[in-house]
């Protein structure tokens, strides 16, 4: 469907309606506290891949609720010295993969993690590895609606956790520099970018690709694509719950955590995408607090945005942040 969201004119100045809770920070202050009850637990266990130029770490670290999440780091071969970090989150469905792939940031020479989303990785791609041991109330299939009967059991609570404690994991890792530490994702990805943006201080800089996770109660209303249908399909069922929903969606909008966003960020969107439509995108754009970002836009794109296109722009953005 072409451009059938607000003209680019109208989303650069797009402001979404999701209330902020009143107890959002705290609520967040309390959940990473007591992850970080936990022991980290970081192990990094090298892969004998037979590539040559890049290093391969099978890692598993203590997550939301002590739980083990599994990710890959991977290093150039014969790094020595602390380098540059980059942590990537994975898009809705998908998982960590195997050791071999993903290789492109290795070779821009930096350290490379890629965290495994728990629950998730047998909707495409090759895999994951990290189960969710939490069960929730009765949902629609998926992911979008486990938990949703309240915040503190939401999916997406545990799910953010983890990639805070991602981003610690891979720091303490002694070829990593934690000074210089970029998150970025596509979609699911993206949107978790934004959530570890807001949660993390000192993030280098951020790079969420056509971001997931924002401005719920425009996208819930918007689209038919899953996986944001999932919410409406769940409405259907549960009749009259829909102020319940949205209050527990609200602690988990990528445009709560993006007024908190302490780093430079590099945002795209496309403004034929129909799984993430481009008002929810700019939502999240437009209420990043850092006075240094951009955003790339692909006119003509579906959810797919930029590709290889938008990878070479990431490339040359991050020479100069990180």
């Amino acid at each position: 469907m072409a451009l059938f969201d607000l003209p680019l004119d109208e989303l650069r100045e797009y402001r979404s309606e999701s209330v902020e809770p009143e107890d959002f920070d705290s609520f967040w202050s309390k959940t990473l506290e007591e992850a970080r009850g936990h022991d980290l637990d970081a192990r990094f266990e090298l892969v004998d891949t037979g590539l040559s130029t890049v290093r391969v770490y099978d890692v598993t670290f203590a997550g939301f609720g002590g739980h083990p999440v599994k990710g890959w780091l991977r290093l150039p071969a014969g790094a020595t010295e602390p380098l540059p970090l980059v942590v990537e989150y994975i898009g809705y469905g998908g998982g960590r993969g195997l050791p071999h792939e993903n290789l492109l940031w290795a070779s821009t020479g930096r350290a490379h993690f890629m965290m495994d989303t728990r629950g998730q990785g047998s909707a495409w791609g090759a895999g994951g590895g990290t189960p969710d041991p939490v069960g929730a109330a009765p949902a629609y299939p998926g992911f979008m609606t486990r938990g949703i009967d309240a915040p503190e059991n939401y999916y997406y609570r545990r799910v953010f956790t983890d990639a805070v404690r991602a981003v610690e994991a891979a720091r303490s890792h002694p070829l990593t520099d934690a000074s210089r530490t970029v998150a970025l994702g596509a979609s699911q990805g993206g949107g978790i970018t934004i959530a570890v943006g807001g949660l993390v201080p000192d993030l280098t800089a951020i790079a969420p690709d056509v971001p997931f996770l924002c401005d719920y109660p425009r996208a819930a209303t918007m689209t038919d694509r899953h996986p944001y249908r999932e919410i409406g399909l769940y409405l259907k069922t549960h009749r009259g719950r829909t102020e319940d929903v949205l209050r527990t969606l609200s602690y988990f909008d990528g445009v709560h955590f993006a007024s908190r966003g302490r780093a430079p960020a590099f945002f795209s969107a496309a403004l034929e995408d129909q799984t993430c439509p481009p008002s929810t995108v700019f939502a999240a754009f437009n209420a990043w607090s850092h006075g240094e970002k951009a955003i790339e836009v692909y006119d003509f794109n579906d959810h797919e945005g930029g590709g290889p296109f938008h990878e070479a722009a990431k490339l040359d953005w991050l020479r100069s942040h990180g």
